[in-house]
């Protein structure tokens, strides 16, 4: 179990000849993330939708780290296509990646949206999106140095459900009934792949982390109306910055001492905001049985089947 109380960024060893990819790395939390592990001398390839505002990300943080060492690439993780050509192009460049991290989000669209394959926005961008790249990209991360992939939930995913029965919210949607079955669908999703990884002997370790109650454009930029009001408005003054909600996934990504299973997420109260440290996954999102229809389904969804390394 992890816990260094009062454990900051500034910890983070040298991450010199280290290769992170970032999803949503030009705002919020993927920002922080990115500046944080820039500032290490990492490797960062943000992985961006909006190419622009990926080198704006560039821009400003090259102007507080001159020389830091950024590449941004186009994913759109709500389109599978897109993820298979981020994924094919990265190969080409890269031989190895040590850290990946599921980090980019949607939250609650107001109206029933469906991706370019036809799955509900959330579920696709939030879950679909990532299981794939993170499928892709395996055997680069099996040729990395202490190779993790870290997968942002939230704790939303325990008062969450996982729809069998309306994936796509064709018969009832809601837009936070949605969005929290995307985040139990990450949770449920890095612990299956912690599971799988440690039967295949595999040394990639799988940890979930959350950022606790963290101000950014995730609760502003789609949501409307009451949940806007209440997550953008009312409850901002209990918010913390993305450089401190970001730490959860740094400490994920980057302590030696974080095993694989563990999930990473605030120290203070009700898991709001604090220094990293291992918090509860809800018994849902460990359920074998939940574990591998969904495992399986995300497989059939997006053609996209994990090849394990043999175990020794």
């Amino acid at each position: 179990m992890s816990n260094q109380r009062g454990w900051t960024a500034e910890q983070i060893s040298d991450l010199s000849k280290r290769v992170f990819v970032v999803t949503g790395a030009n705002s919020g939390l993927g920002l922080a993330t990115t500046r944080a592990l820039a500032r290490k001398g990492a490797h960062v390839i943000l992985a961006v939708r909006d190419e622009a505002k990926g080198r704006a990300a560039v821009a400003q943080i090259t102007a507080e780290i001159p020389g830091a060492d950024l590449e941004v690439r186009r994913v759109d993780l709500a389109d599978l296509d897109s993820v298979r050509d981020f994924s094919d192009q990265l190969h080409a460049d890269h031989a190895r990646l040590d850290v990946l991290v599921n980090n980019a989000g949607l939250m609650a669209p107001p109206s029933r949206t469906l991706s370019a394959q036809g799955y509900e926005v959330q579920f696709a961008a939030n879950h679909l999106g990532h299981f794939a790249l993170t499928g892709l990209l395996l055997d680069l991360l099996e040729a990395g140095d202490d190779p993790r992939v870290v997968t942002v939930s939230s704790p939303n995913h325990r008062q969450a459900t996982l729809f069998f029965d309306d994936l796509t919210g064709e018969q009832k949607y809601s837009p936070m009934g949605y969005y929290n079955q995307s985040k139990l669908a990450n949770a449920v999703f890095g612990w299956q792949l912690h599971q799988r990884l440690t039967t295949a002997g595999s040394s990639i370790r799988s940890v979930l982390a959350h950022p606790g109650y963290t101000s950014t454009n995730l609760q502003t930029s789609t949501p409307t109306g009451m949940v806007k009001f209440l997550f953008g408005r009312l409850l901002l003054p209990l918010a913390q910055t993305p450089d401190q909600g970001a730490l959860s996934t740094l400490f994920a990504a980057t302590a030696p001492g974080v095993q694989g299973g563990e999930f990473i997420g605030p120290d203070g109260m009700a898991e709001l905001r604090g220094a990293p440290k291992t918090v509860e996954l809800a018994p849902r999102a460990a359920d074998a049985e939940s574990g591998r229809r969904l495992w399986d389904l995300s497989e059939e969804m997006t053609s996209v089947r994990f090849t394990f390394p043999a175990a020794a």
